[in-house]
């Protein structure tokens, strides 16, 4: 176990006391397909949900989600196959059950999603059309408007909830950002505390009661100075879980996705993100002299897992001193790209280039975070009456490294797991509505020092790191973390501000920790896959003094033995 007592976390964020207060049996955090899926399962099987979301309903990544959802759809297709190549993906890391949950339910989950009214594309036969990403051996990512996979499963989410909006047994509010989670004096969760913007008479900082929260807000891309990440991504229902005491596991494993469009030095915040799937339909990387990137460096070559293709890149733009290599898909034609990938041809051309054309700059930049609030296959989290879903989570699914489009089909299948475990749990008065005890100290950090915590996370805990560049990210964060709160007005801009602040402390102590290479990133001073010491999940708690404490809790199972092998 390894103690950090110099990197404190406070209980709480400074903000008003609540002005207004709601009650309801769940509140449902988050309105991407893990949050929409729960509340909508959740409200035909309890009397009251609240279903919170930071701004609109369809601002959360879902909606940027290009490539598809992958499940084994083909008759010629087995959830065994998907397992297998999930796990190789994961790196030794995945917990075996939660994969085989996902793959097993996953088909029928997809379904169900049809039968909502989800449009998939569809062959001439009228079969859903299957194509390959990297990772993969055999064509199983649906999608939908060729490249706009996460906004037609949003639309169709998004449609159902609209059809029970009369319905006394839901309610939806807009505009609410989550600042804490409310805790009773048993230690267990029973509401948050959240921040309106302008909707009528709830506005402010309200409390909202509840036997049970569901955590799906998403990811931390802003954490970093580039991100494919949409602004709403800075990490509050993980912060907001650590600070409640809950474990958070595998945060250091952050997935740099290969081909995101190169706009220039010194571009920051949300980047164009080219889809892996152009390089299921054939493009493939080159570098300066045209020479092929992943030609020889793995079976799959360019659809070689995200990990094993990022560091190539990365490889390439350090020996060659340059600062992007190119993704060529001109062989593609142009009618097919703009029938395949509409938005991203685009999106392209409006930023000045033309994938038909020309070759396109690209270089990794952050993606999705592997680790997350740690749960068990009912998203139980270690806090009674939390639970987390999506990629807030850490189920154990991505291991240290998530297999192309198994993201959305993870919030899909545990948010359904979660609903029904809730509804269970409620009617056999397993969770009852506990009073609040509101104590601990409270801080935050303004925001106007997120280019700096963003910049230092970027430098230290990046893509490359080393014991020393996670060091100087710890230091740096310090002493961000250790500046007095003059002139930091407590509202939605500096809570997440702070949020990013207190996930960055995490991800970089764990960063810092793991000695080796491995999933997503590169430690340059350890620049190899150690199976024989680092076969281990790092998770990290708040303890009751505010310090972070770290432990290891080692792979289960044959993956852990002496010889390092292949899991």
């Amino acid at each position: 176990m390894t103690t950090a007592p110099a990197t404190r976390v406070p209980r709480r964020l400074t903000a008003s006391e609540p002005g207004w207060t709601a009650t309801a049996d769940v509140i449902v955090v988050g309105s991407g397909i893990a949050g929409l899926t729960c509340a909508l399962r959740l409200r035909e099987r309890v009397d009251r949900v609240l279903l919170v979301t930071k701004t609109v309903l369809s601002a959360g990544s879902t909606q940027w989600a290009q490539g598809g959802i992958a499940a084994a759809l083909d008759p010629e297709d087995t959830p065994e196959e998907h397992l297998h190549d999930t796990l190789v993906a994961g790196v030794g890391l995945c917990d075996v059950e939660a994969v085989r949950t996902l793959v097993t339910e996953g088909p029928d989950r997809v379904r169900e999603l049809v039968a909502l009214g989800a449009e998939f594309d569809r062959d001439a036969g009228g079969e859903i059309k299957l194509t390959r990403e990297g990772g993969h051996h055999r064509d199983r990512i649906a999608h939908a408007g060729g490249d706009a996979t996460g906004a037609e499963i949003s639309r169709a989410l998004i449609a159902a909830l609209d059809r029970v909006r009369d319905d006394p047994g839901i309610e939806v509010i807009e505009h609410a950002l989550v600042v804490d989670l409310l805790t009773a004096a048993d230690g267990a969760v029973c509401g948050v505390t959240l921040h309106v913007i302008g909707e009528g008479q709830v506005d402010g900082v309200g409390a909202a009661h509840a036997r049970a929260v569901v955590l799906a807000t998403g990811g931390l891309g802003q954490i970093y100075t580039s991100t494919t990440n949409p602004p709403v991504a800075t990490g509050d229902g993980m912060a907001a879980a650590l600070r409640a005491g809950a474990r958070v596991t595998d945060l250091e494993f952050v997935q740099f996705h290969p081909t995101v469009l190169f706009l220039g030095e010194g571009s920051t915040g949300q980047q164009p993100l080219i889809s892996e799937a152009v390089r299921g339909e054939g493009a493939f990387l080159v570098d300066d002299a045209g020479v092929r990137i992943m030609a020889g460096r793995h079976e799959l070559a360019d659809l070689a897992p995200r990990d094993v293709v990022a560091r190539a890149i990365l490889d390439v733009m350090r020996d060659q001193g340059v600062d992007h290599v190119w993704l060529d898909a001109r062989h593609l034609g142009g009618d097919f790209l703009e029938g395949r990938f509409p938005s991203i041809v685009a999106r392209c051309r409006e930023l000045g280039f033309d994938p038909a054309t020309e070759l396109l700059p690209v270089a990794p930049a952050q993606h999705y975070a592997s680790g997350g609030v740690e749960t068990d296959l009912l998203g139980h989290t270690s806090v009674d009456g939390l639970y987390a879903c999506g990629e807030c989570s850490c189920t154990g699914v991505h291991g240290a490294n998530r297999l192309a489009s198994n993201s959305l089909l993870e919030g899909l299948v545990f948010a359904h797991r979660i609903a029904d475990d809730v509804t269970a749990r409620i009617a056999r008065d397993e969770l009852p509505l506990r009073t609040p005890v509101v104590d601990g100290d409270t801080a935050v950090l303004d925001s106007s020092r997120r280019l700096d915590l963003q910049r230092a996370m970027t430098r230290g805990s990046g893509p490359v790191r080393s014991g020393e560049s996670t060091a100087g990210a710890l230091a740096a964060l310090a002493d961000l973390a250790a500046l007095p709160p003059t002139g930091a007005e407590p509202g939605p801009r500096t809570w997440e501000t702070t949020n990013l602040l207190h996930l960055g402390q995490v991800l970089s102590l764990a960063a810092h920790t793991r000695a080796e290479t491995r999933g997503g990133h590169v430690r340059s001073d350890f620049p190899d896959r150690d199976d024989a010491r680092w076969l281990t999940h790092l998770t990290t708690t708040r303890a009751a003094d505010g310090s972070l404490v770290l432990t290891e809790h080692p792979v289960p199972g044959p993956a852990n033995d002496s010889t390092g092998g292949p899991a």
